[in-house]
């Protein structure tokens, strides 16, 4: 099994972006990649979007197939595995949670092979190639998607296993890969599987002032507190997505919240003999930096001491780019 330890999304490039070839061209070349591994980071999570190598009626787009080449050529070269995530697919898109109209990958058949015959492609494409992973699906939503997900992950592997025997896959649970739902995941339907999580909580203050969260766009700074009185009490205007402090027996904010909150997830990866990896995790740049460092020691020792591999949201730009001046006190606390 490939071996993820400490990587770094290369979210904005393939994926959420105006998708035009100049991006494609500049936004991450190789030079990225050997800063990064001058990083001492072992890995890239590469998202990219359906409609990147194909057009809206199915066709492939072979000449944009040259980008996600790329990507594995240089982490090959440069000795980084690459995690290849489908971020979007036809029928499915992360954004438009409650959504039925657009989100109809999980009752539209078309749109279901349209999924798979891609992940054929890549498979075929890719087999074998040592550095690669399969990331099935991003942050799947919605509750009622627990058991068509399932079922059309066991689909999705057996796709990829005709063609690729050996390359990890990777697959999470609904509610934005929340890991209160890896236990729901249907168990590895072959080898080399690999379950995930993505890790934003308290939501309150990982994305504070984000102006996609109505709640939070015109909210006050927030600390980095101990308290989880002050976590809970803040949190109310999130509704569901701050229930999981609610749902916390921990009476402090920290290490002792991240251990309690993600032990069923290692419970359930360690039952079925797979590794648990955190695909994403990070701190908005509205937060203050240094409040910002507390939040990632904490996270990062829950980390080391459960042996759970992690990339970080996200190298460049994207409200969260690792690169920028604001992260400067991240970058000196992670490259320590």
């Amino acid at each position: 099994m490939i071996q993820l330890n400490k990587g770094i999304n290369l979210g904005g490039w393939l994926s959420q972006c105006n998708y035009t070839q100049e991006r494609y061209e500049t936004f991450i070349t190789e030079q990225d990649f050997i800063q990064i591994a001058a990083w001492n980071f072992d890995h890239v999570r590469v998202p990219f979007d359906y409609n990147v190598i194909e057009k809206e009626n199915g066709e492939m787009i072979e000449s944009n197939y040259k980008y996600l080449d790329n990507a594995v050529a240089w982490g090959k070269k440069h000795n980084l595995n690459v995690i290849l995530d489908l971020h979007k697919t036809a029928g499915y898109d992360f954004n438009d949670f409650g959504n039925k109209e657009k989100n109809n990958l999980f009752n539209n058949a078309n749109a279901q092979a349209r999924f798979l015959s891609i992940w054929d492609r890549i498979s075929k494409r890719y087999a074998y190639v040592p550095n690669v992973i399969f990331e099935l699906l991003n942050e799947v939503t919605d509750l009622e998607f627990i058991d068509p997900w399932n079922k059309l992950i066991v689909k999705a592997v057996e796709t990829i296993r005709k063609n690729a025997g050996e390359n990890p896959i990777i697959y999470g649970g609904v509610c934005w890969n929340s890991a209160s739902f890896v236990k729901d995941l249907v168990p590895p339907p072959s080898k080399n599987i690999i379950y995930t999580f993505h890790l934003y909580e308290p939501l309150l203050f990982t994305h504070q002032k984000a102006p996609w969260v109505e709640a939070l766009r015109n909210g006050k700074d927030i600390p980095f507190t101990d308290s989880m009185e002050f976590f809970r009490k803040e949190s109310k205007v999130l509704g569901f997505m701050g229930e999981n402090l609610f749902r916390a027996k921990c009476e402090k904010m920290g290490p002792e919240f991240f251990d309690e909150f993600l032990k069923e997830a290692i419970d359930t990866a360690k039952a079925h003999g797979v590794p648990l990896y955190c695909g994403e995790y990070g701190v908005i740049d509205r937060a203050d930096a240094w409040e910002s460092v507390k939040w990632y020691k904490a996270v990062h020792q829950i980390f080391e001491k459960h042996q759970i591999g992690h990339a970080l949201w996200s190298y460049k730009e994207m409200d969260f780019g690792f690169t920028g001046d604001h992260y400067k006190p991240l970058r000196d606390f992670i490259l320590k």
